[in-house]
């Protein structure tokens, strides 16, 4: 009875890391640009150089931070104490950089530069143990499964309640005063969030952790790999998921706005992309076990594919949008839990074929790309609004403006669909897999953190 409560907390202590970061990080990935563009006033074009400068920031920090993981020595374990540490400075981050600063705009424009700066380092502190600490609570790659099951359901439930809330808590609070109403509801979901770090800490534990057998340099840890097929795939892969999934976010609330010419749809479009996937999500276990991951992969990533081609189809019809949308949400909610699962192998692989154990850089360097692909999602997003004459002080936006908004929500988002199945088909790691856990479990000398 003991070990299977011990288990159940363990995966709930997994989940509520998750919930932290997308109480925050979806309202970045919904809301962050019409913030800037439309009341902080800044320039699209000036937004999405910023985003590009961060970017570059974080490839250093991201993998310093990585690099860090893999050093830490503690009676905790290696990624545990980074959840106790840095829950209260990303809950700050959040807040200041939803603040309005009544300064000249030069002045806007370089509080935002700072303020998303630290918001994308706290961001890399959190997150990255995350995913670094999966193959250090279990070698069963079925439980793997199963606790990004849960990391997704909880990841969900957090985008869930921030899709169904947030613009009517900044509504609610600001009554007509965006800034304020944008500033109350990040201050709360920040309080929550440290809250949720705190029990992550308390509850999971890195029971499969493996010592390195001699301290190893950052240049080996970085050169091994290159040796690592499996994650140079996934790596490739992770710039046409995440590059699609930013854009589209992004273009949501500009696209049910100023195209379908409902803002009721935007949100309830932004609620079904979360609600189905966190349902959708319990049958991933079954499904890996059935397909295996890879093709449990390329499968949803279809099925995602579907749906986004029948909301263009569906052009203004209420009815069509919203099938589109759920078939799209099934197939998104599926890929995404499959993929934080897949995340964990390819540091087996490498501490197999290297005999180097870095799961905090392969980590560190899988949440860089992840950015790189926000960033280019920015970029893209600020030159598209650009390039159409996009008015934020426009009721009706121009012909070439909605081209651009239909091109991030649908047309780019596609093409890299396909992209993403392409390259997942070259991922071959799921057959090997079994045989090399059998070799490194008689490699390892196991040492658990209480």
């Amino acid at each position: 009875m003991k070990s299977v409560f011990n288990l159940y907390k363990q995966r709930l202590g997994y989940g509520l890391g998750d919930f932290a970061c997308n109480l925050i990080w979806q309202v970045i990935s919904l809301y962050l640009l019409y913030f800037y563009t439309d009341i902080m006033k800044l320039d699209a074009k000036a937004i999405a150089v910023m985003f590009i400068v961060c970017r570059i920031i974080d490839a250093i920090t991201d993998v310093l931070v990585g690099y860090a993981i893999d050093k830490t020595r503690t009676r905790w374990g290696k990624s545990r104490p980074w959840f106790l540490f840095g829950a209260v400075p990303f809950a700050l981050s959040a807040f200041l950089a939803f603040n309005v600063p009544q300064i000249a705009p030069s002045g806007k424009l370089v509080y935002a530069y700072a303020t998303y700066i630290f918001l994308s380092f706290m961001y890399t502190v959190v997150n990255i143990p995350l995913a670094s600490i999966l193959p250090a609570l279990t070698d069963d790659m079925n439980e793997r499964t199963v606790l990004a099951t849960w990391r997704k359901f909880f990841a969900f439930l957090g985008s869930t309640i921030v899709s169904a809330t947030a613009l009517s808590l900044v509504h609610l609070v600001g009554k007509g005063n965006e800034a304020l109403g944008f500033r109350f509801v990040m201050g709360m979901f920040g309080i929550i969030g440290s809250i949720c770090f705190f029990l992550t800490f308390a509850l999971v534990r890195e029971t499969n952790l493996q010592e390195q057998t001699k301290s190893v340099s950052l240049k080996k840890t970085v050169s091994s790999l290159a040796q690592n097929k499996p994650w140079k795939i996934f790596a490739l892969n992770i710039l046409f998921q995440w590059t699609g999934y930013f854009l589209q976010s992004a273009a949501l609330v500009y696209y049910y706005k100023y195209y379908v010419r409902s803002t009721s749809m935007a949100s309830l479009v932004a609620t079904i992309m979360t609600i189905v996937p966190m349902v959708a999500n319990f049958t991933v276990p079954f499904l890996a076990k059935k397909l295996g991951k890879r093709n449990l992969y390329e499968l949803s990533a279809f099925v995602q594919l579907i749906g986004l081609l029948i909301i263009f189809i569906g052009q203004l019809q209420t009815s069509i949008i919203i099938t589109g949308a759920f078939i799209s949400a099934l197939g998104y909610g599926i890929k995404e839990s499959i993929y934080f699962s897949m995340q964990a192998d390819p540091v087996d692989y490498g501490e197999w074929k290297t005999g180097v154990q870095a799961a905090g850089t392969l980590s560190s360097l899988n949440g860089f790309l992840g950015k790189v692909a926000q960033a280019l999602a920015g970029g893209i997003s600020g030159l598209l609004l650009s390039w159409g004459a996009y008015n934020n002080e426009a009721l009706v936006q121009n012909a070439k403006a909605l081209i651009a908004i239909k091109s991030m929500y649908i047309y780019i988002p596609a093409l890299l669909l396909v992209l993403s199945i392409i390259t997942m088909y070259f991922y071959r790691l799921d057959k090997q897999f079994p045989q090399i856990q059998k070799e490194l479990a008689q490699r390892r000398k196991v040492k658990t953190y209480e």
